[in-house]
């Protein structure tokens, strides 16, 4: 209890944490305001098949760029244990394999977009009208796709470096952009979808171009080279593909999760997938202030394994802990006490008012349950060990499977038990894995902490 106390009480560790997760929480809460300006604005066009194009066309863009989002959690834990080495050569050649992989990307996402998004509209039987829009509202926002994916390249590289003022300088960026040429655009000067799809693009582009600066800027404060005959070697770009492909798999395991329990709530009638639409809008906004902790959490842990520094390490995990978990406190009793504020500032739909309240105090238990998934994804990312992520999230998803199957004559009731149980099983078994690499002291092996790179 003394080293926990005493650990809790390093003022450091908690001015480092708090340095890298306030800008974190800011940059990641503005994302939800640029959604909701969107639709606002796009919503004071006079047809609803424009705003339908916009939701359609924007969710099938989404849909690409949230496939490739590993992107950011793979470079962050790379660039943060070569920062911890003190290896400038190794950050150069994280930041030029993240640009490079997200160039590659994006040329075959785009190949893949145009043809597959035709199958997509097909599936959906839109209007001819709508089915229009839609397509060419996608087309153009394809044009930024390069940019996204490098900004989430930099995004990661610049927080692996504890700069966590470049993200927030890139994200607010590229959304306070957004929404100022939405209104120029759209409002202004009367573009419509297109104007909403081109001030997205333009955007996305300043975006990249301030983190390319950004991230030029920081590489001052670390002497070294890139080694360009290194790029050339495949066993260089074995750990970043391999940690890669592990958190895709894992990011879709979680993404199945969400999806089933669309398809399920859909069966139970439109008021209850109205009202889980609205609790698990509560889901979101917790997920994306704890993710601020989570973040400066990977940003310190990978710090501390590249220094190989285990009281650093310890500490940064229970003061993290600590200070996650009273955040999770404060969403409990926020929902728990206020949430029907939050209900009736969505909808002002009776029917669905009335049944969100009902599962409200799942709701109040979610962040507590999920904290700790949060909590270990951040030590696991700072690690670069996706594999074991990746094995926690699918076991979890085959634990929780017969429990759902069990709970479905509930209805709605075993919906939410059975999401809250997923939620938890993961937790245990990321736990788990934490659990066994700390008892085989295996979290400084130097083929997991980034050093598996081949040397030039």
């Amino acid at each position: 209890m003394n080293a926990l106390r005493d650990a809790w009480r390093h003022t450091p560790t908690h001015k480092r944490m708090w340095a890298l997760a306030a800008p974190m929480i800011l940059s990641n809460l503005s994302v939800p305001l640029v959604a909701l300006v969107d639709s606002a604005v796009i919503g004071h066009l006079p047809h609803a098949h424009q705003l339908a194009a916009v939701a359609v066309g924007g969710s099938l863009y989404t849909l690409l760029t949230w496939a490739v989002g590993f992107l950011r959690m793979g470079t962050t834990g790379f660039s943060a244990q070569a920062a911890g080495r003190g290896d400038g050569g190794m950050l150069r050649q994280v930041l030029a394999q993240g640009l490079l992989l997200g160039g590659l990307l994006a040329v075959l996402l785009i190949s893949l977009a145009l043809p597959l998004s035709s199958a997509a509209l097909a599936l959906m039987n839109p209007s001819a009208q709508l089915d229009e829009l839609a397509r060419h509202y996608l087309h153009i926002r394809l044009l930024g796709l390069p940019a996204a994916l490098a900004t989430y390249a930099l995004v990661g590289w610049l927080l692996g470096t504890q700069n966590a003022r470049g993200p927030l300088a890139i994200l607010l960026t590229t959304n306070l952009l957004n929404v100022a040429l939405d209104l120029l655009f759209v409002l202004g000067l009367h573009w419509g979808v297109a104007g909403a799809a081109w001030a997205s693009v333009i955007a996305e582009w300043s975006g990249a171009v301030l983190g390319l600066f950004l991230a030029r800027r920081a590489l001052r404060a670390h002497s070294g080279a890139l080694d360009w005959r290194a790029l050339r070697r495949w066993l260089n770009w074995r750990p970043l593909l391999s940690v890669n492909r592990d958190l895709f798999i894992r990011t879709l395991a979680l993404q199945a999760v969400f999806f089933m329990i669309t398809v399920q709530g859909t069966r139970l009638g439109d008021a209850t997938v109205a009202a889980n639409a609205l609790l698990l809008n509560g889901l979101l906004l917790t997920a994306h202030a704890l993710d601020g902790l989570a973040h400066a959490l990977e940003a310190l842990c990978g710090h501390a394994l590249g220094a190989r520094d285990r009281s650093a390490l310890k500490r940064t995990l229970i003061v993290a802990g600590g200070w996650s978990l009273l955040a999770s406190l404060g969403f409990a009793l926020f929902f728990l006490l206020g949430g029907h504020w939050f209900i009736q500032l969505q909808t002002t739909i009776a029917v669905v008012r009335e049944t969100a309240l009902i599962y409200l105090p799942y709701l109040a238990l979610l962040p507590l349950i999920a904290v700790w998934s949060y909590l270990l994804d951040g030590l696991f990312i700072g690690a670069t060990r996706a594999r074991e992520m990746r094995n926690a999230m699918l076991l979890a998803l085959l634990l929780s499977l017969p429990v759902a199957w069990a709970l479905l004559p509930l209805g709605n009731l075993g919906l939410w038990l059975s999401f809250l149980s997923f939620m938890g099983l993961r937790s245990l078994c990321l736990a788990g894995y934490a659990y066994r690499i700390t008892r085989a002291n295996q979290w400084f092996i130097p083929g997991h902490t980034g050093t598996a790179y081949a040397q030039p």
